[in-house]
């Protein structure tokens, strides 16, 4: 009687030990599980206002970014850096080095996808940016996209000829191409000098003239225009502004010099 009570304690003991061993294991598998750090396609960027992908955004606008995450384990924060390196400052203008974490609800999930706006503030440089997604899960695995965008002005003036001399009596040519991201409202040109002493004859030159027909509301156009200089315009220098106002009210000036001979 006692043996038999025996190996039915021992049969017992065997069955719990075994029980405790399975869930031990189970258990371990479960801790030592391996789950793959995020992965990120489709990363794309650049202006905001048509969610372009040319990589190319501007000044007092926004920067699109989208990217599709796929993530094991539920995503804990993604983390946006823009920032440039020895991008040189104009009068006025300021470093931009910006960071922003968002752990909105719509992306503390398993495969999100990012989608945001960054505001671009008026007063950086234009030039390269560097551009850093960061994606990191609850585990604490992390994954890196980058690449790299040019900011550029709203308004840019390229291919500049100007005449450096004009007779009186005669024209100057002026000619240049404009890119307006908002589209041009006006281009006003601005010439006068300082202090130039009258001849018998002589008026003085102050001129100013505002030029639509052909800019207006265009985003991309070359201006070209011959400036008549009067006769009677004494000679010497004048300080000649080029002045492009967008839609949206910004403006680009453009300055320099011509000598009107006799």
């Amino acid at each position: 009687m006692k043996t038999r009570i025996m190996k039915t304690n021992f049969k017992f003991l065997a069955i719990v030990l075994s029980l405790g061993l399975f869930l031990q294991s189970c258990s371990s598998d479960d801790d030592n599980a391996v789950t793959s750090a995020p992965e990120v396609s489709g990363f794309e960027y650049g202006a905001g206002s048509d969610h372009s992908t040319d990589q190319v955004a501007y000044k007092g606008s926004n920067i699109h970014l989208e990217a599709e995450i796929y993530a094991e384990a539920t995503v804990s924060s993604i983390t946006v850096s823009i920032h440039a390196h020895d991008l040189e400052l104009a009068d006025g203008e300021v470093d931009w080095d910006f960071e922003q974490v968002f752990t909105d609800s719509k992306y503390l999930a398993i495969n999100p996808t990012f989608h945001e706006h960054i505001d671009v503030p008026t007063d950086i440089p234009a030039g390269e940016y560097h551009v850093e997604l960061l994606i990191t899960d609850e585990i604490g695995n992390s994954t890196e996209v980058e690449g790299y965008i040019q900011i550029l002005d709203l308004i840019t003036l390229s291919d500049i000829s100007i005449d450096e001399t004009v007779v009186r009596g005669e024209d100057f040519h002026t000619e240049f191409m404009i890119n307006a991201f908002n589209g041009i409202h006006s281009i006003t040109v601005d010439a006068h000098a300082h202090g130039l002493t009258l001849a018998d004859g002589e008026v003085e030159w102050d001129y100013e003239e505002e030029f639509l027909e052909g800019y207006h509301e265009e985003t991309e156009v070359e201006f070209h225009e011959h400036i008549d200089v009067p006769l009677t315009a004494p000679a010497g220098e004048y300080h000649i502004i080029f002045t492009v106002e967008d839609e949206d009210g910004n403006t680009k000036e453009y300055e320099t010099h011509i000598d009107v001979t006799a």
